[in-house]
Formats: structure tokens, C-alpha cells, sequence
């Protein structure tokens, strides 16, 4: 027998893709059927290219079943999941950015479910506006006239831009011409949002009179974008947000300002490291200004557009609103964030990301040797786990330059930095840290007391 007709006669030897179905009959309820199906048939595709490849396969049928057995396991697990931030970023892109508490995002869903007055007005019966639910909230808090909210802070920029430029020149400092993650760079938002760039100035420098002499009849907008994520030092000068919007006013051109994280909290009367807030550049006089919700506000990935009632008004009425609109949930969690606010230095502890900034490197410490004393002795000793001050960054671009005092265990035993990194992102609750100096951390900064034994339990099935 030529060796492709014994492979042919093993091929008769492989489940048929209805015996394969009979079999893991109760395994695949919480899987949409057709995945099922393609799962199977690119399972058995597999099996045959390994008897192609003359792998020693004892048993055909326990074979492709052990295969099909694994392929469905992965599949009827989510595939989002719940992880262990031990990187020490808060703000963590990958990571989802601002953490969100349990009980807010709880309690917050619970008006949502399963009908919500999202668009209804319930006083009068009528079609309502979704914007209503947080508009009074950010009016307040931020000192605006009028809010309206999108699906991201990109979104706002490029709305804001339309709405109010479309057709016509909108000016931007020549270092302010920024590019953060995922190639999102403003040259490029302001060409798709219909509006011709103007430069002024150079890399370093601006001056009140670049802009002065570059307003002509054809402007439709000044532009401000917030270097949020890096910094010019040295040999700079930028022009004074309030002499801007005098200068503005005076030439009857709106000034749009693109704060990227934009802060509500009084970081410096917290202890952190100062961020102005919206507020105060509110009162310098910007005329619209948008920033995201999931970064230093805390909330939801939504982009908040606020300032004067008439531009946000022609902001909301534009058509490309309702495509950047956003859903019920984000509303919900939004509006619990921003109630979370009391002031600006008195922000309730369901605010997990403003929590977690909060937290002191004497607190984490005593965190620290928390969970050491309930890992077993053997595993510390092995392991080589020590506890270790650290410093860390908030993400996403907010905080550039500052770094947030914290601590970390940090395994110095004989095993890999990679291999126990790897061990840790592969457990059933997976674990994320960093590698510095060959050596594995798990920073306490970002992770909340509430997956404190989730922790310990991960790191005791982990070094056994």
C-alpha cells in the first residue's frame, strides 16, 4: 500500500463532524452554532495535517476529540476578562483606561435596565435628549454654559472642528501638532474634518502676533491641543490661554481647545501632581473646549464637549453628531462619575481611579507585606519575592512627566522574568506586570483592595 493511500485509510479512522457534535452536545450551548461548526471542521483540518505529517497519533478518534476538546474550552470562555493590573499604570490603554468600582458601575446600570428613559422627557411624555441626563452635572463642575457627549475624545475634536470650521482655515501652533496612540495625529483630523490647516509658529515658539497675523477672513477656528503626552523644554515660549481669548473674541473667531484628559479633580490640593482643570481653562476664556471621560475624569470612554451655549448648540445640531453619539451605558456610568464629584478636592471613593492616585506609597507597603505573610514561606524563599518602592506613570498620556511614588513585589528568584510573566498572564484570573532588570514586578499602585485575594489566590496557584 503506497504511503497516500495508508493516508487515506487513516483519514476514515477521524470522528465525522456529527459524531464530534453528539459527543460535546452539553459543551456548547454558550457558543453560537455556527462558530461551533467552523471550530470543528478547522479542527479536523488540523488532525489531518498531522497525519499527513506523519506525527505518531496512537489513537485517531481520542486524537481529534482531545483537540476539539481544547478548541471548544477556549471558545466558551469570554473573551474579555476581568485581570489583575500590576503594572502600575492606572490609566492603562490596554487595560481599558480609568478602572471603574463595582458598586458604581452597579449601581449605575441598574437605571438602565431593561428600559431607561435615555431619550424621554418623563414630565411631559414627549421625545427627550440624552445630553440632559449630564449636562447640569458638567455645566457645574466645569463652569461651561452648554455640554454635549460623544464616543471618545477623537470624536469631539473632529466634531467641534466641523461643526464650526467646516470649509474654512483653522490655525494650530506649530508644536501643538500632536500624535498620540494609534496614529490619531490632529494635521490629519483636521484635513478629514473638512477644515484647512493654518500653521503659526514654530516647533518651540509662539507668539500672541503669529496668530494675530495669520487670521484673515477665510478662519473659521483657533485650535489649542493640549500637549498631554510629552513636553517641550527648554528654549519655549507658548501664548497665554487668556490673551488668546481676547485676541479671539476681539477677531470674533471661535477658540476650540483639546485638553485630551482634561481633569475635574484639584490634583494639587490632593497631594498629586497639578493638572489645570477644565474649569480654569473654562475661565480663560476658551470658547469650546473637549476632553475624554476615561482618563483623569474617571468614567466611561466618552469625549465631553462644553463651553458657550451658541457653538455647542451648532455642535450638537451638526449631522455627524448622531453618528459619534453614545449609548445608554456610557450615559449611565458618565452621570454616576460626575456625581462622584463633590468638589474638587472632596471626590467619593467610588471614584476608583481618583482612589487609586490617592493611595500613598506607606499604604501600599503595608499592602505589600499583607500579601507576602499570606503567600507560603517556601513559595517567597523560592521565588525570591521582595518588596520593592517603585515609581510609576498614570497612562494614556495624562501626566507626562510625573511620576507617582509606589511599590511592587518583585520576584528575583531562579525562574525567567519572561517565563513567570507568561505563567501570570495565562492564569484563570490573569496577572499583569512588567519586566526591569531582568527581573519580574508587580506593582500595587493600580490594583484596588477589592482584588486583593483574587492576588494572593493567583499568586499561591501560580508559584506552587
Amino acid at each position: 500500500m503506497s504511503n497516500s493511500d495508508q493516508v487515506r485509510e487513516t483519514f476514515r479512522e477521524i470522528p465525522s463532524v456529527d459524531d464530534i457534535l453528539a459527543n460535546f452536545h452539553n459543551e456548547i450551548s454558550s457558543i453560537p452554532y455556527p462558530l461551533v461548526l467552523q471550530t470543528i471542521r478547522s479542527t479536523l483540518n488540523e488532525v489531518r495535517k498531522d497525519i499527513q505529517q506523519s506525527l505518531p497519533i496512537d489513537n485517531i478518534p481520542k486524537h481529534t476529540f482531545n483537540k476539539v476538546q481544547l478548541a471548544l474550552n477556549c471558545l466558551s470562555l469570554p473573551n474579555l476578562k476581568q485581570v489583575i493590573n500590576g503594572t502600575g499604570i492606572i490609566l492603562h490603554t490596554g487595560l481599558g483606561r480609568a478602572p471603574l468600582s463595582a458598586k458604581l458601575v452597579k449601581d449605575a446600570l441598574q437605571n438602565v435596565l431593561p428600559y431607561s428613559n435615555v431619550e424621554l422627557d418623563l414630565l411631559s411624555g414627549k421625545r427627550g435628549e440624552r445630553n440632559t441626563h449630564v449636562e447640569s452635572l458638567v455645566n457645574a463642575l466645569t463652569g461651561s454654559e452648554a455640554t454635549v457627549i460623544v464616543n471618545n475624545n477623537a470624536a469631539a475634536v473632529l466634531l467641534m472642528l466641523n461643526a464650526l470650521a467646516d470649509g474654512k482655515e483653522v490655525i494650530i501652533s506649530r508644536g501643538e501638532q500632536v500624535e498620540i496612540g494609534g496614529s490619531f495625529r490632529i494635521p490629519d483630523v483636521i484635513e478629514k474634518s473638512g477644515c484647512k490647516m493654518v500653521e503659526v509658529g514654530t516647533t518651540n515658539k509662539t507668539h500672541l502676533k503669529d496668530y494675530s497675523n495669520a487670521i484673515t477672513s477665510e478662519t473659521g477656528a483657533i485650535l489649542v491641543a493640549h500637549t498631554s503626552n510629552y513636553k517641550v523644554m527648554g528654549f519655549t515660549k507658548s501664548v497665554d490661554l487668556t490673551a488668546l481669548s481676547v485676541l479671539a473674541k476681539k477677531k470674533k473667531t471661535p477658540l476650540i481647545l483639546d485638553l485630551g484628559s482634561g481633569a475635574i479633580a484639584d490634583f494639587k490640593k490632593l497631594g498629586l501632581p497639578h493638572e489645570p482643570t477644565v474649569q480654569s481653562y473654562i475661565k480663560s476664556g476658551a470658547s469650546v473646549v473637549s476632553f475624554s471621560g476615561d482618563k483623569l475624569l474617571g468614567g466611561p470612554q466618552v469625549g465631553i464637549i462644553c463651553g458657550k451655549k451658541a457653538l455647542v448648540r451648532k455642535i450638537h445640531n451638526n449631522p455627524l453628531y448622531r453618528a459619534l453619539r453614545c449609548d445608554k451605558f456610557s450615559y449611565a456610568i458618565l452621570e454616576a462619575t460626575l456625581r462622584t464629584y463633590q468638589t474638587p478636592e472632596d471626590i467619593r471613593k467610588e471614584n476608583l481611579a481618583i482612589s487609586l492616585f490617592n493611595r500613598s506609597q506607606s499604604e501600599l507597603i503595608k499592602i505589600g507585606k499583607k500579601i507576602l505573610n499570606n503567600i507560603p514561606s517556601k513559595s517567597v524563599k523560592k521565588f525570591g519575592m521582595e518588596i520593592k518602592q517603585t515609581e510609576v506613570e498614570a497612562g494614556s498620556g495624562s501626566l507626562p512627566l510625573e511620576k507617582f511614588p509606589s511599590v511592587a513585589i518583585v520576584f528575583k528568584g531562579e525562574m525567567k522574568a519572561s517565563e513567570l510573566s507568561r505563567k501570570f498572564r495565562s492564569a484563570p484570573s490573569p496577572v499583569l506586570g512588567y519586566i526591569s532588570g531582568n527581573r519580574f514586578h508587580i506593582d500595587l499602585k493600580a490594583i484596588p483592595t477589592t482584588q486583593e485575594k483574587q492576588l494572593i489566590s493567583s499568586l499561591i496557584s501560580i508559584l506552587q
